[in-house]
């Protein structure tokens, strides 16, 4: 009997990266009977989902805001759209369970879930629950969440602390700092600085570094990733910069469009600080690397989720906050020279990391999924 089994979600790498891990251990639980679907806008990333063999039904994105703005002028139109889109394409699939990671265009598939009776679970990244997440919940028989602190927004009797799901990819064997350098072209006798701005990129981040390499470079070497649609961009800012510089710390600076998964796990292994946004997929995959890190939330992100997440996340003892308002260079460079030294600081930050991190968020996700397939065992 096939297993049918529908993915929802959509817009960052946050949303579609933990839909792809659960995608991984459903096939590796449920076996050559499951079927997996995925439900919502298509972008670049959603490849990832062909190369799985997951039928792909795009719904239009729409984004859901409490205050007042012009795109809701279209969003609100499209929103329904969606919901007539997925009624009629859950339709055709009917899966037995539907599978949520919110963003836009996986309230529709929801909706239409629930009209068609589909048993629903969602998953909440993020420490302070979207709005989409919200509303979801309402017709969830599952609420999984990532961090304990979320638990509180939702029913106890169908919420379940997961932790997030990441890629088993990276999950372990992260090896020597020192080795990684080499294999991946760095000086293994410099400290490395990954720096990440969420799959998207940031702005506000790509600028700071870009006014510090003077400073930096000297001391370090860095690993930039500057988003997609940020690349060019950078590049053209970049090479004047640089040209000011000495040959010898030009080629300590290394700028990276996007990361693949493998070249991610590489330069989470090669960094000995990482300076990044503080997304929830983003902190647990700093978090698995057992790396200390320096988070910037956005600011102004949803609910300010990634605030709350940067400083529940540096509460444990395995990273540093630095607000955007106090983003300088003097500032940063201190923190970075003061971590390098203190082997102890380290040594807590990895420990601290490593109690955070759940391994089996992906895992026990996709065992809370098939325990609503009914006639499922293992």
């Amino acid at each position: 009997m096939t297993i049918r089994i529908a993915l929802t979600g959509g817009g960052t790498g946050g949303h579609l990266y933990p839909l792809l891990a659960v995608a991984d251990e459903l096939k590796y639980a449920a076996g050559p009977n499951l079927r997996l679907s995925y439900f919502g806008p298509l972008n670049e990333m959603t490849e990832e989902f062909e190369s799985r063999d997951i039928a792909i039904y795009p719904i239009a994105p729409s984004k859901l805001r409490r205050y007042f703005d012009i795109r809701n002028i279209i969003d609100i139109p499209k929103f329904f759209f969606g919901i007539i889109q997925a009624l009629f394409k859950l339709y055709s699939e009917m899966p037995a369970v539907i599978f949520s990671k919110g963003g836009p265009g996986a309230l529709p598939v929801i909706i239409a879930a629930r009209w068609y009776m589909i048993p629903i679970v969602i998953h909440e990244s993020d420490s302070v629950p979207s709005l989409t997440t919200r509303l979801s919940a309402k017709f969830a028989k599952k609420i999984l969440v990532s961090f304990k602190e979320t638990a509180i927004y939702f029913p106890s009797a169908k919420t379940v602390v997961v932790g997030n799901p990441i890629r088993r990819e990276f999950i372990d064997g992260y090896g020597d700092t020192a080795q990684l350098k080499q294999f991946t072209n760095l000086n293994p006798n410099l400290p490395n600085i990954l720096v990440l701005g969420g799959s998207q990129g940031s702005v506000r981040i790509n600028t700071f570094i870009l006014d510090s390499l003077h400073s930096f470079l000297p001391e370090m070497q860095i690993t930039h990733q500057v988003g997609a649609a940020n690349f060019d961009e950078m590049q053209a800012l970049i090479k004047p910069s640089l040209k000011e510089l000495e040959e010898p710390l030009q080629a300590r600076y290394h700028q990276f469009a996007y990361l693949t998964p493998q070249r991610m796990k590489e330069s989470l292994g090669a960094a000995d600080i990482i300076i990044s946004r503080a997304g929830a997929g983003t902190i647990f995959e700093i978090a698995a690397a057992q790396k200390p890190a320096i988070l910037i939330p956005l600011g102004g992100s949803a609910n300010d989720h990634q605030r709350s997440n940067a400083y529940i996340y540096a509460g444990t003892g395995a990273a540093t906050v630095v607000e955007e308002s106090n983003l300088t260079t003097n500032l940063v460079l201190s923190l970075i020279r003061s971590m390098l030294k203190d082997e102890t600081m380290q040594m807590r930050a990895k420990i601290a990391a490593k109690n955070f991190f759940k391994p089996a968020a992906a895992k026990n996700t996709a065992e809370e999924i098939l325990q609503l397939v009914k006639g499922f065992s293992r």
